[in-house]
C-alpha cells in the first residue's frame, strides 16, 4: 500500500511539473493566437488592397473578391474568441497563477480589447470595399490618381500593423509595442496626407453620392483602432 501511494504521489509531482512548465505556456498563450488570427486576416487583406489603389485602377473582380473577403471574418472572429475563452478557462486549474511573478495576471482582458478592436476594423473594411465599388463604378476617368495613391500608402502603414499583430508574442511585448507605436505614427502621418490631398483637388467629401466622403471617414476610423490597439497593448507591460 505504501508503495502505491508513493507512486501515486510521484505521479502527481509529475504532472504537476508538467503542467507549470508546459501546459500552461500552452493555454496562455491561445490567446495570442486568437489575436493573430484576426490581424492575419487583416495583413492579407490590406496586403491585396493597397497594391491595387497604388495601380489605381479599381476591377470589379478586385472589389468583388475585397467584399467577399471582408465577409468571411466572422468566422475568424468565432475562432479568435474560442481561442481567447480556452486561456480563460485554463487559469482556475493552473498552478502557475499562484507563483508571484504570475498572480494578478490581467493580459486576458487586454487580448479581449484588442480582439475588440480587430473585428471592428474588419467590419470598417467591408464598408471600405464598398466605397471602392462605388469609386469604380462613378469615377471612370480616373482624375484623383493622387488620392488614390496617397491612400494606399495609409493603407500600406495599417497593414504594417497588422503584420506586427500577426506575430504577437507576449514574452517580447515591449519590443512589440515600441514597433507598433512607430508604426502608428507612421500611419497617421500617411492618414494627414490624406487629408491634405482630398483639401487640395477639393474632392466632394459632402457628396453622399460620391465615394471620397467615406472613403476619408473610414480611414480615421481605422487609423483609431491602430492608435488603440497599441494603446492597449502598452497598457499590458508591467509597471
Amino acid at each position: 500500500m505504501g508503495q502505491i501511494v508513493l507512486l501515486v504521489l510521484i505521479g502527481c509531482a509529475i504532472g504537476t511539473a508538467v503542467n507549470l512548465a508546459v501546459a500552461p505556456p500552452l493555454r496562455y498563450r491561445s490567446a495570442e493566437h486568437g489575436v493573430r488570427v484576426l490581424a492575419r486576416t487583416l495583413y492579407e487583406l490590406t496586403s491585396d488592397m493597397y497594391p491595387a489603389l497604388r495601380d489605381g485602377v479599381l476591377e470589379a473582380e478586385d472589389t468583388g473578391r475585397w467584399r467577399e473577403r471582408s465577409s468571411w471574418s466572422g468566422g475568424f472572429v468565432a475562432q479568435a474568441r474560442a481561442d481567447l475563452d480556452i486561456a480563460r478557462e485554463s487559469v482556475p486549474f493552473n498552478p502557475r497563477r499562484l507563483l508571484r511573478r504570475n498572480r494578478g495576471h490581467g493580459g486576458f482582458q487586454g487580448y479581449a480589447s484588442v480582439l475588440d478592436a480587430l473585428e471592428r476594423t474588419l467590419h470598417q473594411f467591408a464598408s471600405l470595399a464598398r466605397s471602392l465599388d462605388q469609386w469604380r463604378e462613378a469615377e471612370n476617368d480616373y482624375s484623383y490618381r493622387r488620392f488614390l495613391d496617397r491612400y494606399a500608402a495609409f493603407l500600406e502603414a495599417v497593414s504594417e500593423s497588422a503584420r506586427e499583430l500577426a506575430v504577437l508574442d507576449e514574452s517580447t511585448l515591449p519590443a512589440h509595442t515600441d514597433r507598433l507605436a512607430g508604426l502608428a505614427a507612421t500611419a497617421r502621418l500617411r492618414l494627414a496626407e490624406v487629408a491634405e490631398e482630398a483639401a487640395l483637388r477639393e474632392l466632394p467629401l459632402a457628396d453622399p453620392t460620391r465615394p471620397y466622403g467615406v472613403l476619408v471617414v473610414e480611414a480615421n476610423r481605422l487609423m483609431e483602432e491602430v492608435q488603440y490597439t497599441g494603446d492597449v497593448l502598452r497598457g499590458l507591460l508591467p509597471r
